[in-house]
């Protein structure tokens, strides 16, 4: 809502509240004879009457006021000065208002006490006090909720950036691997080349194209998997005994892209092109109720004892799902024979930024 309407519906509501305060008491001052509805009217008028100094003194503090009393280097003296000369001009106003303009003109009384009597001095002062209280702790709340909003925007912005700073980073190395396997077939001469760069372009064009939307169907998702691992079997040539078994109960539900693709990189990576004996992948991908259990284990040398690799792949994959989704748990297990991912992923919990 826009900020002159909530202004005037604040002091609409403070006038019906201050009207109905003078027609309580009125009710002990004007004679009897005056029916409800005219003194109705009289408290109406003298709430509208009497806004004036209100008016004054609010849009002093909360469009002046308080703004340079807050400020860093604020000469807040000068400032409490400032504000002290205001209040008394709106009291001054205030009572002379009352006393010239009120009691005779709309209650048709005559006063016998002064003009800055103490007793009405007080009360103008609480009333005064009142309103102003009120419009500056609605401008101090209001302050701080837009800058609760501005924290909250900023924070979102900067993961924003980060997520696409990793998806950006997964792409070229997704790529770059994908070529060195076209290289070396290239170098051998192998007549599966052609068909290697064909399968290369249509990731390329997912890459490019659809791995920049938020989510996209499991389906979608597992044929960018499967058509990454027939690119790696043409590499591999036999050498390689590679499983890919899947079960999903509802294939249009959504995921995020490029979230498996780095975990069955991994593998290739770090498991079948550095054995040379033996080597095996087992990819498992299950889907039930929303929620994807997905695995990738590989081989890796005897020799060598193999630690938890934290290469790019894993880290990313970790970070965009803590950015991505609220459910999730990543594991990892390895040995010196094996190195497995376990990836639990709730996909009904994901969040946008």
């Amino acid at each position: 809502m826009k900020r002159p309407v909530l202004h005037i519906i604040f002091w609409f509501v403070y006038l019906v509240q201050d009207t109905f305060l003078h027609f309580t008491w009125m009710a002990s001052t004007v004679s009897k004879e005056v029916s409800d509805a005219e003194q109705f009217r009289m408290a109406t008028i003298t709430a509208l009457c009497l806004l004036i100094p209100k008016l004054f003194l609010v849009y002093y503090i909360i469009g002046r006021g308080l703004k340079k009393f807050l400020e860093e280097k604020a000469n807040r003296m000068a400032v409490l000065a400032e504000f002290g000369f205001v209040l008394l001009v709106s009291i001054v106003s205030f009572r002379v208002l009352f006393h010239f303009v009120v009691y005779p003109k709309i209650y048709r009384l005559e006063t016998t006490l002064n003009l800055f009597h103490a007793r009405s001095v007080l009360i103008s002062i609480l009333e005064m006090g009142y309103i102003t209280g009120i419009a500056i702790t609605l401008k101090l709340l209001r302050q701080q909720i837009a800058s609760r909003e501005k924290e909250r925007n900023l924070v979102k912005e900067k993961l924003q950036t980060e997520l696409k700073f990793l998806k950006n980073q997964t792409n070229p190395h997704f790529l770059f691997n994908t070529l060195n396997n076209i290289y070396a077939l290239a170098r051998k001469k192998s007549d599966k080349t052609p068909e290697m760069v064909m399968k290369l372009s249509e990731l390329l064009s997912f890459v490019l194209y659809e791995s920049g939307r938020e989510r996209i169907s499991l389906q979608e998702d597992i044929r960018i998997l499967e058509d990454y691992i027939d690119l790696q079997k043409i590499r591999y040539n036999g050498r390689l005994s590679l499983s890919f078994q899947k079960n999903i109960a509802n294939a249009d539900g959504l995921i995020a892209p490029l979230v498996l693709l780095p975990l069955i990189e991994n593998a290739f990576k770090y498991g079948a092109s550095e054995n040379r004996f033996n080597s095996y992948i087992n990819v498992s991908i299950h889907e039930k109720a929303g929620w994807l259990k997905y695995e990738v284990e590989n081989s890796v040398e005897k020799k060598e004892e193999k630690k938890e690799k934290e290469c790019i792949g894993l880290n990313n994959t970790r970070r965009q799902l803590e950015l991505m989704y609220k459910e999730y748990e990543m594991a990892i297990d390895h040995n010196e024979d094996f190195f497995k991912v376990m990836l639990t992923i709730n996909l009904n919990s994901y969040g946008k930024i």
